[in-house]
């Protein structure tokens, strides 16, 4: 009998503003995984993922069309580039020289500007192994593109392997000194339905950077210990935003970095566990990057559908984005993102489902 393989399917899927025709790339797993994705803004439109029972829902928000991820989407599933998070007042200094960004965020820069990377159209080339299933994505951004120096060529690859593992893994290069952080913007909610303050989380991280009231960081690391910020151990996430702690009151929950490492990307290693209620089903997110932004979905207010019969409504998912810490360009204290000519900036995270390690189904 033969063995089920990893399988890649294509389908279109509408047009964007800019006119170029999208596509959604669809990788299949043995293990009853899937994962959509879309050309536009390289969004992980869908991740389908089997409970302890076997049944197979999609633990990712998304948005119906093209157009309303356009016009409507809070960066749902997308690709985030040149700079994750936020620069602060848009503007930085490298090599002596002050560049600025557009502002998009109560006056700071916001994942690279408005017309950040979760913008574009990306062209995707498949790539079908034995055991591997993956989609790979490239970019160039121009020198000044959205005010950052530098051309700068961005290959990133979305993998599904047989035991459901997906990987993203970005790389870039620059022709110039410039600033790069690279993340993935998915929502996540385990249970695919309703909100994920009965989920627990744990994050592999002993300190956090608290921000002010526009998110910006406020200096130093901050240990964790004794502050609703201390996810060593997991923790139900109702309890953790709905602690009466300031950090967590001006934000209306989680919007902060936990610090992996302070010096730098390393080896892939542990960076946190998400699990439904019940444990039905589990993720664990590994990754290279120094930091791991937990976003609660605050600003949700079920004014977005996904074109079926979900809203989406205020925690209604958890975001976990790797990445450099906010405003490391402007922090000479934090690890640098800093890519010259040469050099690679390269980032691995891997999103692991250990409840399908015994086929899906618990006895």
């Amino acid at each position: 009998m033969l063995r089920p393989r990893p399988a890649v399917r294509h389908r279109p899927f509408g047009t964007a503003p800019s006119g170029e025709d999208v596509g959604l790339w669809r990788l299949e797993s043995p293990s009853g995984v899937y994962a959509e994705i879309l050309t536009y803004g390289g969004v992980l439109h869908a991740l389908g993922v089997p409970d302890t029972r076997g049944e197979t829902a999609n633990v990712v928000l998304s948005l119906p069309t093209v157009e309303e991820y356009a016009e409507k989407g809070p960066y749902l599933g997308a690709l985030i580039g040149r700079y994750a998070n936020r620069i602060a007042h848009g503007r930085f200094t490298l090599d002596g020289t002050t560049y600025r960004v557009p502002r998009n965020d109560r006056g700071h820069a916001l994942h690279g500007g408005p017309g950040g990377f979760d913008t574009k159209v990306w062209a995707a080339e498949p790539v079908l192994e034995a055991e591997t299933a993956a989609l790979r994505l490239t970019l160039r951004s121009p020198d000044g593109d959205m005010g950052f120096p530098g051309a700068l060529d961005v290959t990133v690859t979305y993998a599904l392997d047989t035991a459901g593992t997906l990987s993203v893994v970005c790389a870039a290069t620059t022709d110039r000194p410039t600033v790069v952080s690279l993340t993935h913007h998915a929502y996540f909610n385990l249970a695919a339905a309703g909100d994920v303050l009965g989920h627990t989380l744990r994050v592999d991280a002993p300190a956090y950077l608290p921000v002010d009231a526009d998110g910006i960081p406020l200096g130093p690391l901050h240990e964790v210990a004794d502050t609703p910020f201390d996810l060593t151990s997991p923790r139900l996430l109702g309890s953790c935003v709905e602690a009466a702690d300031e950090q967590i009151v001006q934000a209306g929950g989680y919007d902060h970095c936990w610090a992996l490492s302070t010096q730098g990307p390393g080896p892939l290693r542990p960076a946190a566990r998400l699990a439904a209620p019940a444990e039905s089903r589990v993720m664990e997110v590994w990754t290279t990057a120094p930091g791991l932004q937990v976003y609660t979905a605050n600003q949700l207010d079920g004014s977005l559908s996904d074109g079926a019969d979900r809203s989406l409504e205020r925690h209604g998912a958890v975001c976990l984005e790797t990445q450099h810490f906010p405003d490391a360009p402007n922090r000479a204290d934090y690890p640098s993102p800093v890519l010259r000519p040469g050099a690679t900036a390269h980032r691995r995270t891997e999103f692991r489902f250990p409840h399908l390690a015994d086929g899906g189904h618990r006895s």
